[in-house]
């Protein structure tokens, strides 16, 4: 039987090639027999999150800008919160403290229950047995998130600081550099 993944983090091995997932961590919202669902938590793009919704923005944390989500529906706007401590679980609730928040809801109501929410431009998304097949592959690893993985303010070094808690061979991939030809 398989093991999903809902909730944990896919980082990129140095050897996945393809531009929309080098050195991505993707946070996996969902993953079961229908395929495989998520965010790349670490591309902050320079497009104000005002440009593309005023939902929620009291709420962004620096550094205030949308996130490249994905490379499926680039347009579309995925929205995670982080829950106060000890507010109820909800239907969208995927991980402790993360859930998707739907930026048609009265941010008034919502928001009373989140202490910051971050958007994302599109997101990643596997068909049935695709994600299974790249993991058995070694394009990706799977390895558990922590609480300020999605709000991190330094995006641009999670990748490393992710692998870089990790423990054996996996920590050591943290300083594999960005193009091994030039080592």
């Amino acid at each position: 039987m398989p093991t999903w993944h809902t909730g944990r983090l896919l980082v990129a091995m140095p050897a996945l090639e393809d531009p929309a997932f080098a050195r991505a961590v993707v946070l996996l919202i969902d993953h079961d027999e229908d395929g495989a669902l998520g965010v790349v938590i670490n591309r902050a793009s320079e497009v104000p999150v005002s440009e593309a919704t005023e939902t929620f923005i009291d709420l962004v944390p620096a550094p205030g800008v949308l996130f490249g989500g994905g490379p499926v529906e680039p347009d579309a706007l995925v929205a995670i919160g982080q829950a106060q401590e000890g507010a109820a679980r909800t239907e969208s609730t995927f991980v402790e403290g993360l859930r998707l928040v739907d930026l048609d809801q009265d941010p008034l109501l919502a928001g009373a229950e989140l202490t910051q929410v971050r958007l994302f431009a599109g997101y990643a998304g596997w068909g049935p047995g695709q994600l299974e097949h790249e993991l058995w592959h070694h394009a990706w690893v799977v390895v558990d998130s922590e609480p300020g993985d999605v709000f991190t303010s330094r995006p641009e070094t999670l990748w490393r600081d992710v692998l870089a808690r990790q423990r054996g061979s996996l920590q050591l991939l943290a300083d594999f550099p960005a193009d091994a030809r030039v080592n």
